[in-house]
């Protein structure tokens, strides 16, 4: 069986804190679903982010093969933050 592993903000906010499964799936699609049979909602929000299968981020994973010794990883998408300095920064560079 596949070993998956979410992030702790995933586990917390849709798997009561668990982030570490195993589970016997053949791609990505299914797995996705499976999970979000298990934790309703959370599907839309694993496929927003990047998925990684054996340490290797797939940039279209979706039928992407997961042999039963896999470990796949979801990460979260990178959300956007303060800017502002990093403006100020790029264009008014230090003298």
């Amino acid at each position: 069986m596949a070993r998956i592993v979410f992030g702790d903000e995933f586990g917390r906010q849709f798997a009561g804190g668990q982030t570490h499964f195993e589970l016997d799936v053949k791609n990505v699609r299914q797995l996705i679903r499976v999970l979000d049979e298990m934790f309703p909602g959370i599907g839309e929000h694993l496929e927003a982010g990047a998925i990684a299968i054996d340490n290797e981020i797939i940039p279209d994973p979706w039928l992407n093969p997961i042999q039963p010794d896999s470990e796949v990883f979801f990460l979260p998408p990178i959300r956007g933050g303060e800017t502002e300095w990093l403006m100020n920064f790029a264009f008014y560079p230090m003298r």
